[in-house]
């Protein structure tokens, strides 16, 4: 079901994410699907072309865009780095962006000022800062984005669980820090 309804809407653009759920009990046999676009132009043209159709099954099929969600009004989500990659690499190309670590530095150590100041956690923690550059070479774009990783040190506190703390905070705060580079670029599809 999944790879039918990802054959039929990904033709009218990129998709965040597809999901396909069997009805509720009450609501008699049969599936629904929640797709998610990226662009809010390829919903409307996927609506608009599918409603009523039967692309796949036997009964017509009912699409339908869901304009308002509640409780997000004050929040706004930032994309995650991979999702920001998928999206550059859809519409820019594989070639057409890159991103360069133009730092990225163990910053644990300045906890010591919070340890004098009474506010300490009760585990060991590792944490990096890290500024990471994207480039779009083609439109003259450059962006630059900073953020921070932290992650906990668990279980015995030995060397590789410092180390897996150290690899889980360097790869959270790569992570943020291209998703914040790539907020600062506005992409218009027309």
């Amino acid at each position: 079901l999944q790879h039918s309804l990802f054959s039929v809407f990904s033709s009218f653009g990129l998709l965040y994410s597809l999901r396909a759920h069997r009805n509720a009990a009450v609501a008699g046999p049969g599936f629904y699907a929640v797709l998610k676009f990226y662009s809010a132009g390829d919903a409307s043209r996927a609506q608009r072309a599918c409603n009523g159709q039967r692309l796949f099954q036997k009964s017509p099929m009912k699409v339908c865009v869901c304009t308002k969600q509640q409780g997000f009004e004050q929040q706004v989500l930032a994309l995650s780095s991979t999702k920001c990659q998928e999206l550059a690499n859809h519409y820019l190309g594989f070639n057409g962006w890159s991103s360069r670590i133009i730092t990225l530095q163990n910053v644990s150590a300045l906890d010591g000022e919070n340890k004098e100041l009474g506010k300490t956690s009760e585990r060991p923690s590792v944490k990096f800062l890290c500024a990471v550059e994207v480039t779009v070479p083609s439109h003259g774009v450059c962006s630059r984005g900073v953020a921070l990783g932290e992650a906990e040190v668990e279980g015995s506190e030995g060397p590789l669980e410092f180390l897996t703390a150290t690899r889980r905070a360097q790869k959270l705060a790569v992570g943020k820090a291209l998703s914040s580079s790539f907020q600062k670029i506005l992409l218009v599809v027309l």
